[in-house]
């Protein structure tokens, strides 16, 4: 086990680098207005830019995962990261909307690869009791891209220009880099079958992923519109939406923090909470929208719920991974960003067609088929084994774990 006070500034440089991936992605989208006239396109195909991120990641995360499964952890992290950090600088210098793009694309090959690294890795530096709690505490970088990342990076570009905002998170990415490179301890992947999760489980992983893209999409479809929703449902004024914003965005940090310490007992009881409560949210907005008293609470709740949720997703699918738990995180990413591309598009659509107000009726109605999922298939396991304890679901008791019957499937070196 690595020594406590390194383990503890590894994760830190890894929440770090976590906080350069989620904000890096969604950069043009607080840029569109200045990428789009300063490179001669449309905002449309600016929008691309995010869009072609997405399905790049969608296509390469699980063949570049399975081709580095051999590779260092820690070369494999910090080269992600350079590569990365690499590309964010060629962006910001583009010349023209193809050399933006191509930039875009690469930096998205790496992208892949390091949301199905970066949780095995960290979790690998901690005791196995406290595995939900790590979880957390790394997504806390994922949590803090849109409060302080996506809305800084926005002003930065609005002062000196968009290049100036791609700069700035390059150089914050070469930073991580070397961070990564100096505090994380040497990591070698077992040479064998692999780190499989404590409980792995095929039909719970698969069911996992299916809510997943449920859930994604109905809460991306309405957080992608919630300014526009804000503006033409609850009233508010334009000047008042910096504020409004920063409210759920902040409450998804202090969520994701304290989702953490509860997570080791009730791995999936988390899950199906978090999801009830980011239903409610919705249906909430969708019913009551029209009032600001009762925006405010249920915009926070909205964002502590879904940041909470994608730590609890995450420790879920290490538990339950049926192979190596790095194609596990892989294959969380393909559904996430299928989640992210399928919820904006649709978004879009329903935006055109009914209006913004149904928009969060149709996220909250999707989150329910996510809980009514996972639920139910629980359920019928359960029926169907009553004659066989199991207690991997609903909560973590004690017992004897399967990672006490195979050797680990990690060795980490100080």
């Amino acid at each position: 086990m690595v020594h406590e006070r390194r383990a503890v500034y590894a994760l830190a440089a890894l929440s770090a680098a976590t906080f350069c991936y989620v904000t890096t992605e969604v950069l043009p989208i607080g840029l569109l207005t200045l990428i789009a006239p300063d490179l001669g396109r449309s905002r449309s195909e600016a929008g691309l830019l995010v869009t072609g991120y997405a399905v790049v990641v969608m296509i390469v995360a699980l063949p570049l995962t399975r081709v580095t499964r051999r590779v260092p952890r820690r070369p494999l992290l910090a080269g992600a990261l350079g590569v990365f950090a690499a590309a964010t600088a060629v962006s910001a210098f583009a010349t023209s909307y193809e050399v933006l793009l191509a930039a875009r694309l690469v930096s998205a090959t790496t992208n892949g690869v390091f949301w199905a690294v970066v949780f095995p890795v960290a979790i690998s530096m901690f005791p196995a009791n406290i595995r939900g709690r790590i979880v957390a505490r790394l997504s806390i970088g994922n949590a803090l891209g849109p409060v302080l990342g996506v809305p800084l990076s926005t002003w930065l570009g609005g002062q000196a220009g968009w290049r100036a905002a791609f700069v700035a998170m390059a150089v914050f990415g070469f930073v991580s880099c070397i961070a990564v490179a100096l505090l994380l301890p040497s990591v070698t992947p077992q040479q064998r079958a692999g780190d499989i999760g404590p409980m792995p489980d095929r039909p719970r992983f698969v069911v996992l992923l299916l809510a997943t893209i449920l859930a994604v999409t109905g809460a991306m479809g309405a957080f992608t519109y919630m300014t526009v929703f804000l503006l033409d449902v609850s009233g508010f004024a334009a000047a008042s939406l910096g504020l409004l914003l920063f409210v759920q965005g902040s409450f998804g940090v202090a969520g994701t923090w304290a989702v953490g310490r509860v997570l080791d007992r009730f791995p999936l009881g988390v899950v199906l909470v978090l999801l009830g409560l980011l239903t409610a949210a919705m249906l909430g907005l969708y019913g009551v929208g029209a009032s600001k008293a009762l925006t405010i609470p249920l915009l926070a709740v909205a964002g502590m719920s879904f940041s909470s949720l994608i730590a609890g997703i995450q420790h879920r699918v290490m538990q339950v991974a049926p192979s190596t738990t790095d194609m596990a995180s892989a294959s969380l990413s393909v559904a996430f960003n299928f989640g992210l591309a399928a919820g904006s598009l649709i978004g879009a659509g329903l935006l055109a067609t009914a209006g913004v107000r149904v928009i969060p009726l149709f996220g909250g109605l999707l989150t329910a088929v996510a809980i009514a999922l996972l639920a139910g298939h629980e359920m019928s396991r359960r029926r169907g084994r009553t004659h066989k304890p199991d207690h991997s679901s609903w909560s973590a008791r004690p017992s004897r774990s399967r990672d006490a019957e195979k050797p680990p499937a990690t060795s980490v070196r100080t």
